[in-house]
């Protein structure tokens, strides 16, 4: 009996830290102490409280805390003076979105111009934060960036095309076609859509359409329609920064378009690493469900 105490005492701990990765502490506190520290892969991270993440070298808002921040290197180009979007030659390194939300430039929420419905889905949504990518389903979008894990920009010039490869969720990736080429006519509607992009001086703007209803394109627990176009901006500022903003546009689910934006970080020298969604979910019931909720009568098909 001892035995089993011990052992349930054990699996209360290990579960408490699970659940403490996400949460906020008391409104007193400030930002570094109400951080979690933690590691995924080669990534050392901290997170600070206000849904972002710390690097190593504590490179965030919680700065003032560690002194003035050591001023960025500028943004890498190649001898013809593009930008670079990934690691420079010869070095590695990630882009890290965090765990934050898309906001409006000043940072204050964003009004979201929902049509009835879509509002209420959003609302039943973040009651029930019943999310795909939890669920190790592919997240188009800005939700693709907002990850503790990151994501590697890989630029191929001779093929004419950008991959963004994902570490979370279902480790997979997407293609930014680069040629000129238009959105086909018929698109089978997919989790990344179909990408293309161009460059307005040192900004990748991206075109996409063609998306299936399968995931939140966000944290907000934003619904869509197949009528979903985005237009994405990345915009490598420094070497350590880049900012993304996005417009919405789904006459669908929303009565107008829409925009938000974050800050993607740098995180020099890390690099990819194997992640299995399927056995680092720490939340099977959310793959599943609990109990009466799983459907036992159908066959279930890999």
């Amino acid at each position: 009996m001892r035995h089993r105490v011990l052992g349930f005492a054990a699996i209360l701990v290990i579960m408490a830290g699970v659940f403490a990765f996400g949460q906020d502490g008391p409104a007193g506190q400030a930002a570094g102490q109400r951080g979690q520290r933690g590691q995924r892969g080669g990534l050392t991270f901290t997170t600070n409280g206000n849904g972002g993440l710390v690097d190593a070298d504590g490179q965030d808002e919680i700065r003032g805390q560690r002194g003035p921040a050591v001023p960025a290197r500028p943004a890498p180009r190649r001898p013809d003076g593009r930008v670079i979007l990934g690691p420079p030659p010869g070095e590695t390194g990630l882009w890290i979105g965090g765990i934050t939300n898309l906001t409006n430039p000043d940072n204050t929420p964003i009004k979201v111009p929902f049509q009835p419905w879509a509002q209420a889905v959003a609302q039943d949504r973040r009651q029930n934060a019943f999310e795909p990518h939890t669920r190790c389903k592919p997240s188009g979008g800005p939700r693709q960036f907002l990850t503790p894990y990151g994501v590697e920009f890989v630029e191929l010039p001779e093929l004419q095309r950008i991959f963004i490869l994902d570490i979370g969720g279902p480790h997979t990736y997407r293609i930014i076609y680069m040629d000129g080429r238009e959105h086909p006519k018929d698109l089978t509607p997919s989790y990344y859509g179909h990408n293309i992009g161009h460059w307005e001086g040192d900004t990748l703007v991206v075109d996409s359409v063609g998306y299936n209803e399968r995931f939140w394109f966000d944290r907000g627990a934003h619904p869509h329609t197949e009528q979903l176009h985005m237009i994405e901006r990345f915009t490598r500022v420094d070497f350590n920064n880049m900012r993304y903003e996005v417009t919405i546009d789904d006459p669908g689910a929303y009565t107008a378009p829409w925009s938000g934006q974050f800050n993607i970080r740098n995180v020099p020298g890390d690099e990819l690493f194997e992640y299995i969604c399927q056995e680092n979910n720490f939340a099977p019931q959310l793959m599943l469900g609990v109990y009466e909720s799983v459907d036992r009568s159908s066959p279930i098909v890999p």
